[in-house]
C-alpha cells in the first residue's frame, strides 16, 4: 500500500510494516490525509522473518517513522505449543521488529534524527492463559524500545512503545463471543478502542510530541 503528498508541513517518509492489517491501513490513511509519504508494505513485499528481505527493502526506504506492526498469534498452553509456532510468533513480533528497527537506524543515524513506534499489546503486561509465546514476543519488544531509547537518543532518534488495546482487526476476529464481553468487562468506559483513534494518537506522538522517547502508551480504559 502506497500513498505520498506533503501538507501541513509533514515530511519524511513513514513505513509500517504489516501493510495488510485493519490497523496499519488505519495508520497509513491517518498519516498519507496528514500528508506524510506513507509506504505499508505487505508480506509479498517485505517478509520480516526474512533478514535478507529487510536489508534490502530498507537500502531502498529511509523512513523517518518506522512503525513495526507486523504480528501474529498462536495461541496454545506452552506444553501443547508446537516449537515451530513458538519460534514463528517471536520471529515475527520480536526479531522481525528488531531486524527492522536496526535496518532503519542506519540512515537515521547518520540523519540524526528518527522515531520508531512498536506496537505491542496489552498482554505483554497482563497476558491470558494460553499466550505464552505472544506475550513473550509483545514483552520483549517493550525491553528492544526502552534500550534502543537510550542507545540513540544522543542521535537524535525517538523510540516508543503503544499497547492498542483489544481491536477489532482481522487478527481478533476469531475471539469468542464471550471472550469479548470478558474483555469488554475489564474496561472502564464499557468499549473497545478503534483502529482509528489508534492512528490518531500515533500521528500526535509523532508529529506533536518531539520530546517523548522511551515510553509506553496504553490506548484503551483497562485498568488491570
Amino acid at each position: 500500500m502506497e500513498a505520498s503528498g506533503q501538507a501541513g508541513g509533514a515530511s519524511g517518509q513513514v513505513v509500517i510494516t504489516g501493510g495488510e492489517g485493519t490497523l496499519a491501513r488505519a495508520i497509513a490513511a491517518a498519516f498519507s490525509e496528514a500528508g506524510y509519504p506513507v509506504a505499508a508494505p505487505a508480506r509479498t513485499e517485505l517478509d520480516v522473518r526474512d533478514g535478507a528481505a529487510i536489508k534490502d527493502y530498507f537500502r531502498q526506504h529511509s523512513p523517518a517513522l518506522l512503525v513495526c506492526n507486523a504480528g501474529i498469534a498462536r495461541d496454545a498452553p506452552l506444553a501443547r505449543l508446537e516449537e515451530t509456532a513458538w519460534d514463528e510468533v517471536l520471529a515475527v513480533n520480536l526479531r522481525g521488529a528488531a531486524l527492522c528497527a536496526a535496518a532503519a537506524l542506519r540512515n537515521m543515524i547518520r540523519a540524526r534524527a528518527g522515531h520508531i513506534v512498536f506496537l505491542s499489546s496489552y498482554s505483554a503486561l497482563h497476558p491470558p492463559a494460553g499466550q505464552a509465546a505472544y506475550a513473550a514476543a509483545k514483552a520483549g519488544l517493550i525491553g528492544l524500545a526502552k534500550s534502543l531509547a537510550k542507545e540513540t537518543g544522543p542521535a537524535g532518534i525517538r523510540v516508543n512503545v503503544i499497547l492498542p488495546g483489544f481491536v477489532e482487526t482481522r487478527m481478533t476476529r476469531g475471539v469468542s463471543e464471550k471472550r469479548r464481553e470478558q474483555v469488554k468487562s475489564e474496561h472502564a468506559l464499557g468499549r473497545y478502542n478503534t483502529p482509528e483513534a489508534v492512528a490518531a494518537f500515533l500521528l500526535t506522538l509523532h508529529a506533536h510530541l518531539p520530546h517523548t522517547s522511551g515510553q509506553v502508551f496504553q490506548l484503551d480504559s483497562r485498568t488491570g
